[in-house]
């Protein structure tokens, strides 16, 4: 199949088929494109929209995000994960604003935080209309099956081969609706597991449907076992009810987010609790909850200590806060939903 004959056959069926009314389809802006792709990044689309929206309605311009603080976007991010994207997000808005103009070129997207080179030719495609290839996880799916490319679409060298195949597939006209059209197919039909050969637009040319591989490409990554951190979460609450939150370092994982104060046992809380004036009126181990991240698992165990002595503890300003459901801060998922689940029982 030629590459005008591919985009002819991806372009008729994303005009029959395609998602045409996500919210970042209407009023197409730089800012609201750059959003949703950020956001989508790891990320599906359902999980992406509601927080879509109410981040745009927060924050409806470029303008409005750069002159936030980062304490005030962090919790419209809360519960999407890969935090860092709300930080470079953040950052990114305050460099362009500063610039008077958002840059429409590959080499001045890509030297912006947290943008690569893929969901900046997104952004070049979808809000300038500009010709640029994309490579995110459901077009190397797609283009994986379609040629039959065999090996980890992590190796440097099968990463550089699906470029070169993107870029000679993506057209010069029509590139915004083409470059939905790739995402959606891989979202839509050619999904990670059953996927719908069947109505496909390449499946009489797609080599993994002929070779009868569909189910075994992409190559899976290689597997390796993750290691285990073990922790104690303070659960700190006082007669008001209230439960102590920590703010963590504005790197690293759940940076700048609002969290329970962590130990490596019992006794280290215990002493924790003393070293501040507070008295331990009673105290509870919950159970243990696994959170998994990409490079390790983290096992926690919630110690529930109620003080009656809270109004003898002198705060760090800006870094530690009484929590109690009113508050609007950002919090990692794992620390909400333990927080839910407290306020639920007590």
């Amino acid at each position: 199949m030629t590459p005008t004959h591919f985009q002819q056959q991806i372009l008729t069926w994303f005009d029959a088929q395609g998602r045409k009314d996500l919210p970042w389809q209407q009023d197409i802006t730089p800012y609201r494109v750059w959003l949703s792709e950020i956001m989508l990044q790891q990320t599906q689309v359902s999980t992406v929209i509601p927080y879509f929206n109410a981040f745009v309605d927060k924050f409806p311009s470029l303008d409005s995000l750069a002159n936030a603080t980062i304490d005030e976007v962090l919790p419209y991010w809360s519960g999407l994960g890969y935090y860092a994207r709300a930080r470079n997000l953040h950052k990114t808005a305050q460099f362009i604003y500063q610039q008077q103009r958002f840059p429409d070129t590959l080499a001045e997207l890509i030297a912006l935080a947290g943008i690569g080179q893929s969901t900046a030719g997104a952004i070049l495609s979808i809000a300038f209309n500009k010709s640029h290839p994309i490579l995110d996880g459901n077009v190397k799916r797609v283009l994986t099956r379609y040629k039959a490319i065999e090996g980890w679409t992590g190796d440097s060298q099968i990463n550089k081969k699906l470029w070169a195949i993107s870029t000679e597939l993506t057209p010069i006209e029509r590139c915004a609706d083409y470059t939905q059209a790739m995402m959606d197919l891989g979202a839509i039909l050619c999904t990670r597991s059953k996927p719908a050969c069947a109505d496909c637009p390449l499946t009489s040319h797609c080599l993994a449907r002929i070779n009868g591989t569909v189910a075994l490409l992409p190559t899976p990554k290689p597997k390796k076992i993750l290691p285990v951190k073990q922790v104690i979460f303070l659960l700190l609450s006082n007669d008001s009810q209230q439960i102590f939150l920590e703010k963590r370092p504005p790197t690293g994982i759940w940076g700048g987010l609002w969290s329970l104060p962590e130990f490596d046992s019992v006794e280290s809380a215990h002493d924790w609790c003393l070293s501040k004036n507070m008295a331990i009126a009673s105290q509870q181990l919950l159970p243990t909850s696994r959170h998994t991240f990409s490079h390790y698992h983290l096992d926690y165990t919630p110690l529930a200590i109620h003080t009656n002595s809270s109004t003898n503890f002198v705060m760090e300003a800006n870094q530690s806060l009484w929590y109690n459901a009113d508050h609007n801060v950002g919090l990692a998922t794992p620390i909400k939903h333990l927080l839910q689940q407290y306020n639920s029982e007590n």
